[in-house]
């Protein structure tokens, strides 16, 4: 079903990957743990599916969670970590409007 999402996602089908990435963090969660690696990279392409839908906020949420997970399971200093805490930054400054004082400017 993974795969299935990141072809609905190639393809722009932003809602049918939506679906399928809820179905697969869900069922990662419950057999896998929240905390799993393959759990949280699904959770980073959800929240990439949702900013691409425009639902920056939920979207915002979700990659911060994913890089709080991430940053207390596997350490800061791992590439994936990086990368969903550079997606986050992105996102504050660029979409959401919030400079480095942290508030929206």
């Amino acid at each position: 079903m993974a795969n299935l999402a990141s072809t609905y996602r190639n393809q722009g089908r932003w809602k049918e990957a939506e679906e399928l990435e809820v179905q697969v963090m869900e069922t990662r969660k419950r057999v896998l743990e929240a905390e799993h690696p393959d759990t949280l990279t699904t959770m980073n392409n959800l929240a990439f599916t949702l900013e691409r839908q425009g639902r920056d906020i939920k979207a915002f949420k979700l990659i911060e969670e994913c890089v709080r997970l991430q940053t207390q399971v596997l350490g800061i200093n791992r590439l994936d970590t990086t990368s969903f805490l550079a997606a986050s930054i992105e996102w504050q400054t660029e979409r959401l409007g919030i400079g480095a004082s942290g508030v929206r400017e």
